[in-house]
């Protein structure tokens, strides 16, 4: 549940955080880690994508952060406030108990919204502590200086692109380029801190005590009204909900894009290299994103990722890469070049630190069959989608019908070169299959004849090169026998019976060589080179994929097993990042979409299962 709150705002004496030990709260436009030492690490400003104002989670000195913590030794517990994104830090000392409440409000008028408001407001709930913070923010991912300037209780940090103020209800000091505070607190007593991104229209304003509370109640209400409206009552229900609310927070209002996760460059191996920007739309994990949020009842957030697909992804532009790109900017924008930065040491030393993304020029063929996969899902359970959208479709799906035979990267975006790989092959199927299915049901004009004969023939191809005699279990591309966690969408994607000889092997032959204890590897890279050194933890989406394959298989005790078994590696809050070490710590970035979306998914279809 947390930790000590010692040791990291002494110059020259910071520490990291494990990545676990954070919680998340945003706006709907951008989001801040809180660490349970009270520090805020990260946070873009004023979007997911823009530069860093805080990274010392990638960077403990040249990063930047926000300190604010009891000045004594202190143990501390971090909760949501129930049914919210408001996150509370208590401070545990023998003179007493206090707390940090932080939270963005949602919301509010076009100037509230550009004021992109971050509140942390300091409870005393017990006795007397003394509290510290320090104010650091590096700006432009700590690559660009600023000046500071103080007036009265107001501190503006000013670089040429972006000021922020800082209001306060203590004394503060400047302190170089920072600013810092001392302050005490009795039982009942409050300081509040508001950091606000001024200019234009937007002014510093003060956040006194009263307008704190107001905003703290009113940021309550607005998550509590948005959770109210989903239709999970089942036994997972806390799990489910912070998961649910945690892909809400990755969310961008403005487009309805769906980023992959809040941050950068979070390792997926201590010292590693596979550190990788995410904080950019993935259509697949976006689409998967709509399939998991419509399970539960929130049609106005698939509607909103179905109005960013219409508005900035266009079937037409016939790109190397396909009509379609594996990833978009949250603006809808295409271009996303990645770069180094070597002025930071990384999360633990773990470089390189790296913004953009080269994948973005990829060939990946499932995204097709994810994308279409989701509307199909809206057409369904949402509203019927329009006919310049199904215009859309059938474009798409003629040029899945044209093009599915072609070598990818594939779902894990490998560096080692493109092959035929299963899981591209099975979500071709997946496009063309539920485009069939919409044009049957709503009667609409569709070449049916030319897509069931491309559909059968990605089947058959599938069913005979697909499938290794030797190892009994299909693999991970045509003609090989590496094994891919991937392949359990086979059954999820209704490909397949989950009864089926055939995958009833497969599925033993993965329990036996990817699985460890109910975790579940991707694949080995040593017998599937990915281009990338050094090995990576096992991938928890796939985890919940196992839990889903083995739920329809009829192994209902042992995917109850494994679903309660990953539920214990959820950090304190019930978050996941990507990946799980073997010492099951969380790895890669945080908290990831994916993740989360498959866990609901699992808890749905186990919950079914067990009547």
């Amino acid at each position: 549940m947390g930790g000590t709150a010692q040791g990291r705002g002494v110059p020259g004496g910071r520490r990291y955080v494990p990545i676990a030990e954070h919680g998340l709260i945003g706006d709907l436009r951008s989001v801040a880690l809180v660490g349970t030492d009270g520090t805020i690490d990260w946070y873009c400003c004023p979007a997911f994508d823009a530069p860093s104002v805080f990274a010392s989670i990638l960077d403990a000195e040249r990063g930047g952060c926000f300190e604010l913590a009891a000045t004594v030794p202190a143990r501390t517990k971090q909760f949501y406030f129930p049914d919210t994104n408001v996150l509370i830090t208590r401070f545990f000392t023998e003179d007493g108990v206090g707390e940090v409440q932080d939270f963005m409000p949602v919301g509010g008028g076009r100037a509230e919204a550009e004021r992109h408001r971050l509140i942390r407001r300091v409870v005393c709930v017990r006795g007397s502590i003394p509290f510290r913070t320090r104010v650091a923010p590096r700006f432009d991912y700590g690559s660009l200086p600023h000046t500071v300037r103080l007036t009265g209780d107001t501190a503006e940090f000013k670089t040429d692109g972006l000021t922020l103020a800082l209001t306060a209800t203590v004394p503060l000091e400047a302190d170089g380029p920072d600013v810092c505070g001392d302050f005490k607190l009795s039982e009942g007593d409050s300081a509040v801190f508001a950091l606000d991104k001024v200019g234009g229209d937007v002014t510093p304003r003060r956040c006194a005590r009263t307008e704190a509370e107001e905003q703290f109640a009113a940021t309550v209400a607005y998550w509590r009204r948005w959770l109210s409206a989903s239709r999970y009552k089942g036994r997972w229900r806390e799990m489910v909900h912070r998961s649910a609310l945690t892909l809400k927070l990755l969310t961008y209002a403005p487009t309805g894009a769906i980023v992959a996760a809040p941050t950068t460059s979070l390792p997926e191996e201590l010292g590693g290299e596979r550190n990788w920007d995410y904080r950019y739309v993935w259509v697949r994990d976006a689409a998967f994103c709509v399939y998991a949020l419509l399970r539960l009842g929130f049609t106005g957030e698939a509607e909103a990722f179905m109005d960013f697909v219409t508005r900035h992804i266009s079937p037409g532009d016939g790109k190397t890469s396909g009509p379609l790109q594996i990833m978009y900017g949250i603006d809808g924008r295409t271009e996303l070049p990645e770069r180094t930065l070597g002025h930071l040491e990384g999360h633990h030393g773990s470089a390189p630190v790296r913004v953009g993304n080269a994948a973005a020029d990829q060939l990946q063929l499932d995204i097709y069959g994810a994308l279409i996969d989701s509307i199909y899902l809206y057409d369904k359970w949402a509203k019927p989608i329009s006919s310049g959208h199904w215009d859309d479709v059938c474009a798409l799906v003629d040029w899945v019908c044209a093009h599915w035979d072609q070598p990818d990267e594939g779902i894990w975006e490998t560096r080692g070169g493109r092959r035929n790989f299963l899981y591209s092959r099975l979500m071709c199927w997946v496009a063309i299959e539920r485009a069939i299915r919409m044009a049957n049901r709503r009667g609409l004009p569709a070449d049916l004849p030319r897509w069931r004969e491309c559909r059968d023939t990605i089947y058959r191809r599938i069913m005979s090169r697909g499938w290794c005699e030797e190892r009994g279990a299909f693999v991970q591309h045509e003609d090989g026998d590496v094994l891919d966690a991937a392949v359990l969408m086979m059954p999820l994607t209704k490909f397949i019976a989950p009864t089926d000889p055939k995958w009833l092997s497969t599925l033993d032959v993965l329990t036996e060589e990817l699985v460890s204890d109910s975790l579940v590897y991707r694949y080995d890279p040593r017998s599937s080179p990915d281009g990338l050194r050094g090995d990576e933890g096992t991938f928890s989406i796939c985890s919940f994929w196992y839990v889903e394959a083995m739920v329809h298989a009829g192994r209902v005790d042992e995917a109850r097993l494994a679903f309660e078994k990953m539920l214990t590696y959820a950090n304190h809050l019930g978050l996941y990042a990507e990946e799980i070490s073997h010492t099951g710590e969380q790895q890669g970035n945080f908290p990831q979409a994916f993740t989360h979306l498959a866990l609901i998914s699992a808890a749905f279809n186990l919950d079914r299962a067990l009547g």
